[in-house]
């Protein structure tokens, strides 16, 4: 399918370009369409020895062999995911809100995402959290936090200093004439001192 092919390059060039953590998220992509997506992305970043999660559904990330699955507020409870995908990473979105990377802590996540950050194009409605919400929410869990919404090498700085492990980008890659290059702009905010992060530091999700 030439949409897969097309998402696979960019995902490559990400790849290439330092990412060390791919979300797949496809809200409109269902069924046979998806499972074909997200096994030539699990193929993809195995090669490249980087983590691949499958956003919202634990069945497709069990079909494909994901490392692991991210769970909204309206996907699976953690412990049904856990008990399906036993060795996997699961994440967390906890929106603006500390006390629920404590509960996600508690009931066995292994990292949480705060945010929406900034303004961000793929979720215009989106709840803002502060970078407040975010040195909070890292106290409150003492899990990984990855860091979500409208982030650019520009603001990625101090969404780091203000505990982020992981920097989730969407736009700021995707939206970029040259991808690769785009993902390279992230890597020197890395550089700073070794950070807790879900298996082998990853850069972005």
């Amino acid at each position: 399918m030439a949409q897969t092919r097309t998402l696979v390059a960019r995902v490559e060039e990400c790849l290439e370009g330092g990412a060390r953590l791919v979300q797949y998220r496809a809200k409109l992509t269902r069924g046979d369409a998806a499972l074909e997506q997200a096994l030539a992305l699990a193929r993809s970043c195995r090669r490249a020895g980087a983590v691949f999660i499958v956003n919202d559904s634990v069945e497709l990330a069990r079909a494909c062999g994901a490392d692991g699955v991210h769970l909204g507020r309206e996907d699976a409870a953690i412990e049904s995911a856990r008990a399906a995908l036993p060795d996997a990473i699961i994440g967390v979105s906890c929106y603006a809100d500390p006390a629920r990377a404590r509960e996600a802590a508690r009931r066995g996540a292994d990292y949480v995402a705060i945010g929406s950050m900034f303004a961000s194009p793929s979720k215009p409605e989106a709840t803002r959290a502060s970078l407040a919400d975010l040195a909070e929410a890292r106290r409150a869990c003492g899990l990984p936090v990855a860091a979500i919404g409208g982030i650019t090498p520009g603001n990625g700085a101090e969404v780091l200093a203000a505990g982020a492990d992981m920097l989730a980008v969407i736009s700021a890659l995707f939206d970029a004439a040259d991808v690769r290059a785009a993902a390279r702009a992230f890597a020197p905010l890395f550089d700073a001192p070794q950070r807790r992060d879900v298996r082998d530091q990853p850069r972005a999700l």
